[in-house]
């Protein structure tokens, strides 16, 4: 009988401590009203219900896209829901620097300071295309742009109380590799294992940046998410096969963009969370469930591997990022 009970109040406080950490709602989240907001990819999919979920909170949010017009169509959707939102468009292609860098000049000659940074914009799987300045597009995209643009705005965020940088990985990290001897896929390209090394590179660049800042006494915090299994437009480039599967697979076991969004905006909001948090969904195999901190892999925790891809980063990008 003893035993019975000990084993019924641990379940019960298991349950209980799973319940408690998975307690976040955007309705439940702190006001943002004050706070600026930039979110890539904020036109479709889990950049547009980030931006969604941030102006319901208050914040002055930049819809970060390359496309003027879908930009305008999703600030009209946000407007619908949010009549006072406050909402700016600033064009960025991420397939070009220059681009980054316009779009890091013109944020930062309107705005004194950054509270949230959401690198979200990414594609999956497309075949071998190259951007601007000769990088192989996923790497390039996902990650090496956001790099960037967090360099550019680093001055901003430093001195901005508490900011947050929030770089979206994926479950894909779990099977990446970063391959310095071909992340130009010069000697060969697997669009899957391509795109898995792009969203590991993502969650290595968040946990370095945290321990820089960590050094620097820099009171800023850099966090990771994932979605899950979800629901986006990011199967555009799958064969026809994958795509007409993509999206009722989604719907069957994963979940949909509102939800997929959670995970992210749990990072950007939660006032528990801390610096080199890792956060996804809580359910089996993290494909959907309630927000939570969530493990990534040991590849991902791998400092040196770490440190040159920072090095490599600011000889790619050309300028060198010091925190």
């Amino acid at each position: 009988m003893y035993a019975f009970c000990k084993l019924h109040s641990a379940v019960f406080t298991f349950l209980t401590l799973s319940i408690f950490m998975n307690d976040f709602s955007i309705e439940t989240a702190p006001s943002q009203k004050g706070k600026i907001a930039i979110v890539t990819g904020a036109n479709s999919g889990l950049g547009y219900e980030t931006a969604l979920a941030l102006a319901k909170k208050g914040a002055t949010v930049i819809l970060a896209s390359r496309d003027q017009k879908k930009a305008h169509e999703a600030m009209n959707k946000i407007i619908k829901e949010v009549p006072n939102a406050d909402l700016e468009i600033i064009l960025i292609d991420l397939n070009s620097l220059q681009s980054v860098e316009e779009f890091a000049s013109e944020f930062s000659k309107k705005y004194d300071h950054l509270d949230l940074l959401i690198e979200n914009a990414g594609i999956m799987m497309p075949p071998l295309s190259i951007t601007k300045d000769g990088f192989e597009s996923q790497f390039g995209v996902n990650y090496l742009a956001h790099f960037h643009l967090t360099n550019l705005l680093f001055p901003l965020i430093k001195n901005t109380p508490n900011a947050r940088v929030v770089t979206l990985s994926s479950l894909a990290h779990k099977n990446g590799k970063i391959a310095f001897d071909n992340l130009d896929a010069e000697k060969g390209y697997n669009k899957w294992s391509v795109y898995a090394q792009s969203k590991l590179a993502c969650m290595m660049f968040a946990y370095e940046l945290q321990r820089r800042l960590d050094s620097s006494r820099i009171y800023a915090k850099a966090l990771s998410a994932h979605p899950g299994f979800s629901g986006t437009n990011l199967g555009a480039f799958l064969t026809s096969i994958g795509s007409l599967l993509f999206s009722p697979l989604a719907s069957l076991i994963g979940q949909d963009s509102k939800h997929g969004a959670l995970p992210i905006l749990r990072a950007a909001l939660d006032p528990e969370a801390k610096g080199g948090e890792y956060y996804g969904p809580s359910g089996f195999r993290e494909v959907k469930g309630a927000p939570a901190k969530v493990k990534s892999s040991s590849k991902s925790h791998d400092l040196l591997v770490a440190t040159k891809l920072w090095s490599v980063s600011e000889e790619m990008t050309g300028k060198k990022f010091l925190v």
